[in-house]
């Protein structure tokens, strides 16, 4: 008998939509009960805990759903050739089945919705990017530019509804659609070109990794200030068994301190704590009755990014913070090791 980890919750799936021939969306009937912990933001994701193989899991999959415009929570997931998550979920899931989910994280997501929006999204890449949009329009008053790159048209997920879109805010909304099979690979030079009467605008990209590569230097090209562009990357994670089985043979961090004195602030909070060399600042926290933030728990989904405002870490493994979040001193709680006696640390506000 397996049991739930306690930051899952059971729901039951409302309804299951076909998007494209390989993308299916999955509606969450939430509770009254989880009503408060399911409250989230355009561009966040929710993490499913798969049963597939005799294995469990963890998957994390953005909300496609607008939490301005929509009533329920809503993924929308591509099929992966040799993907065990994305199969599985297609091939298995109905109408009135429950699935393990955990509560809304990430931290793609527009600070404010005033002003203009430059989005990018290659192929699955329009699930976050399409709740931004909506909640831009629904709450926002600026110009919204959307340029969408596809294998071909039979791949383009949601497009009836950005169509519908477009038509119903012509002044606001401009929707390009770029399609490999007919254009090639979309190029630095091409995407700079696109995006040069949109450099005062907040830029939020997602897709393939190549494809977004090539956006932030088409961006960087037309000198949009680097805090104006935001990237989420997709991973898959693996699976829980694996990840028990890899931090038991964890090997001990070099210039680790026997144990950090820890300030950490989070939610307008301030806790102090203990942190020892065998455990990460996340494990420290949780240990310590501190609701923070996490989901993967294996450096690669970011929704447990802190700043450290004083003392050093070592991060254990990390995909999720490039150079320059880690050149501001961005860490992962998840896989930071304390290597000062003393902390300072500022979850976002």
């Amino acid at each position: 008998m397996t049991t739930t980890p306690s930051r899952y919750h059971p729901l039951k799936v409302q309804a299951v939509v076909d998007e494209t021939a390989d993308t299916k969306s999955l509606v969450f009937d939430v509770p009254p009960e989880l009503a408060q912990a399911f409250r989230y933001k355009s561009g966040q994701f929710l993490t499913l805990r798969l049963p597939v193989g005799g294995r469990h899991l963890p998957r994390c999959y953005s909300m496609s759903s607008s939490p301005a415009v929509d009533d329920a929570p809503r993924v929308t997931i591509k099929r992966v050739q040799d993907g065990r998550g994305s199969n599985w979920v297609c091939d298995r899931v109905r109408v009135g089945d429950q699935i393990e989910v955990m509560a809304p994280a990430g931290v793609f997501t527009p600070r404010s919705y005033d002003g203009d929006f430059l989005l990018l999204a290659g192929g699955s890449g329009i699930t976050p990017v399409f709740s931004i949009l909506r909640s831009a329009l629904h709450g926002g008053s600026g110009r919204i530019t959307l340029l969408y790159a596809n294998r071909d048209e039979r791949s383009v997920i949601f497009k009836n509804e950005l169509k519908d879109l477009a038509a119903a805010y012509p002044t606001r909304l401009s929707v390009i659609h770029w399609l490999d099979s007919v254009q090639g690979t979309p190029s630095v030079a091409q995407l700079a070109e696109l995006a040069r009467h949109c450099g005062h605008a907040q830029a939020f990209i997602c897709g393939p990794g190549l494809f977004m590569d090539a956006a932030v230097a088409a961006l960087q090209a037309i000198e949009m200030p680097q805090e104006s562009i935001h990237v989420e990357r997709f991973a898959s994670l693996p699976d829980e068994e694996a990840a028990a089985e890899n931090a038991a043979t964890q090997e001990p961090v070099p210039d680790a301190v026997d144990e950090a004195q820890v300030e950490l602030r989070l939610d307008g909070q301030t806790y102090q704590l203990t942190c020892s060399c065998t455990e990460t600042l996340l494990e420290a926290a949780l240990r310590a009755g501190i609701n923070a933030p996490y989901s993967c728990q294996a450096g690669m989904c970011a929704s447990c990014m802190c700043q450290v405002k004083e003392g050093s870490v070592h991060l254990r493994h990390n995909e999720a913070l490039d150079k320059k979040d880690l050149a501001k001193a961005w860490t992962l709680a998840c896989q930071a090791v304390p290597t000062s006696k003393h902390l300072r640390i500022q979850f976002p506000e």
